[in-house]
């Protein structure tokens, strides 16, 4: 199948390992997608607190955009998967409210008839793919890794809008890819709660302890890295992680990995750690990129 692929706006700026590492690993498992330059932001849910038709307006153009070339959205970021989520559901739910911005859209000559569908990476992999079919992709078995998932909020809430009733395991895939790649998952708490990102700006001290909170409990627990579907997150987990931890940690130390989700299935299929930018990281990878190196052991097909 092929995709209108939306990276959005943080992979294609803070985060540059995650599009590359994506770009890698679809280019690899053969999926065909198109990347959409003419998206609009999602708006990651703070416009739409202030002006929530706007912000449904500039989603419903990215649908509209989509439907009109018969392919559907694949995104990476966890928050664009969410955002755009709410935005379908609430016009799908009220034609009267389509019909509004489809007023505004015909100014651009788009219009949306409501046929386009949203996925995150992860949900393609397990959905679309199988779990079985990407393991067939894999030639290094990461055994020797033991790796903590992180959702984040909006791969999770609000449940209905995301369809994890329809589609069960859309609650428990980013375990399932990690089990697929042959590592131990680390499950903790904090896995489906906020990473922080939200009110970094405006609290600064409670998001770091919840950066400290979550990946002190993973590295305690025994994780060797945490694997997140979420740019924000990665953002707020990689680079507040040596702050939060001088600040809530007896030794003022926490050392964990926060890998993108592409950049752990570009391990498994062999693909070289530069290339899946593993070295942009601010929290170093090294130790994790070592141990891969010296004991992840080849796959014998």
């Amino acid at each position: 199948m092929k995709y209108a692929w939306w990276p959005g706006c943080v992979a294609r700026g803070a985060t540059p390992e995650l599009y590359m590492s994506t770009v890698a690993v679809l280019d690899k498992l053969g999926i065909e997608y198109e990347e959409m330059h003419d998206f609009s932001c999602t708006g990651a849910g703070v416009l739409q607190e202030r002006n929530q038709k706007l912000g449904d307006t500039l989603n419903v153009r990215n649908f509209a955009i989509a439907e009109k070339l018969g392919l559907p959205i694949m995104t990476i970021c966890s928050t664009c998967q969410g955002v755009m989520a709410q935005a379908h559901q609430r016009v799908l739910s009220n034609a009267g409210y389509l019909k509004e911005i489809n007023q505004v859209l015909a100014e651009e000559g788009l219009e949306y008839r409501g046929t386009t569908v949203i996925k995150h990476l992860l949900w393609i992999l397990v959905e679309e793919l199988g779990v079985e079919g990407l393991k067939k992709h894999f030639t290094r078995d990461l055994s020797c890794l033991s790796v903590a998932p992180f959702y984040g909020c909006y791969l999770i809430r609000p449940s209905n809008a995301l369809g994890l009733d329809k589609v069960p395991i859309r609650e428990t895939s980013l375990e399932k890819v990690i089990e697929a790649t042959g590592a131990r998952v680390i499950d903790f708490a904090g896995k489906k709660a906020c990473c922080g990102f939200p009110i970094l700006l405006i609290n600064q001290e409670n998001s770091l302890k919840m950066v400290a909170s979550h990946t002190g409990t993973a590295k305690d627990g025994g994780a060797d890295a945490m694997v997140t579907p979420c740019p924000l997150c990665h953002l707020n987990l990689d680079g507040y992680q040596s702050k939060a931890a001088k600040k809530n940690r007896p030794d003022g130390h926490i050392d964990l990995p926060i890998i993108h989700l592409p950049q752990l299935v570009g391990l498994a299929m062999g693909i070289e750690p530069r290339m899946l930018g593993f070295q942009k990281h601010i929290v170093s990878a090294k130790d994790l990129l070592e141990t891969y190196r010296a004991k992840a052991g080849a796959i014998a097909r």
